[in-house]
């Protein structure tokens, strides 16, 4: 039982990026497999196409919904001293669960297009998940520049979308808390220590990854 009031938090930037690996492979995968499928246009015609579609495709992706983040980010609230700070593995596993028929469809959506148009399925999938790292690298340099890590309610994000319908805004905490650096990489394990006592010497409280205390 948690106490009155306590609420379970994700990073944003580790909901975002979650399907950016998975996606990246399975392109990657899938435009490999079209290499050796001739296709009805062939294969230059569909390395070309490949490469303008891996490009639109991690454009539209990084840059879609961007006001409704940065909205979200300049309306935040600070996180209560007993919210409790999801791991960033928990994070990745809940997301990519909700999604693996999804993913598993795109893949085959991607190698599927290959047989009109080779490589070109693959490229735009590997785009995506190119998209989606960008957005959180960018995210993360919001976080670096205003001091705070962006978090969302559990319950808010559902399957895994951290301004969807439900999101009403989102929570902060310093840099140090939880187990995810700015931008939702996995925190440096040889500078965690060090980073945690210099937050307590400066007599701040941060949270650890799995905690119940944020930092206030």
């Amino acid at each position: 039982m948690g106490r009155a009031g306590q609420q379970s938090l994700a990073r944003v930037t580790v909901i975002v990026r979650a399907g950016a690996a998975p996606m990246w492979w399975l392109g990657v995968l899938a435009a490999a497999t079209g290499v050796l499928i001739p296709g009805l246009t062939g294969r230059w015609v569909g390395l070309y196409a490949g490469a303008a579609l891996f490009v639109l495709s991690a454009a539209a992706v990084a840059l879609v919904r961007r006001r409704r983040y940065g909205g979200w980010a300049e309306a935040t609230s600070r996180a209560g001293k007993f919210d409790y700070l999801q791991d960033r593995a928990v994070t990745l596993r809940v997301w990519r669960r909700a999604h693996v028929w999804w993913l598993v469809g795109a893949f085959a959506a991607a190698v599927g297009v290959s047989f009109a148009v080779p490589v070109a399925g693959g490229a735009a999938l590997a785009g995506a998940g190119a998209g989606l790292w960008l957005k959180s690298v960018l995210l993360g340099r919001g976080e670096r520049a205003g001091e705070e890590l962006l978090w969302v309610r559990t319950d808010w994000a559902g399957r895994g979308s951290p301004v969807g319908k439900k999101v009403k805004g989102f929570r902060t905490t310093g840099l140090e808390a939880g187990d995810a650096a700015p931008g939702g990489a996995r925190r440096p394990r040889d500078k965690k220590p060090k980073a945690e006592k210099s937050a307590k010497s400066a007599k701040a409280r941060p949270a650890k990854a799995g905690s119940a205390t944020a930092e206030r």
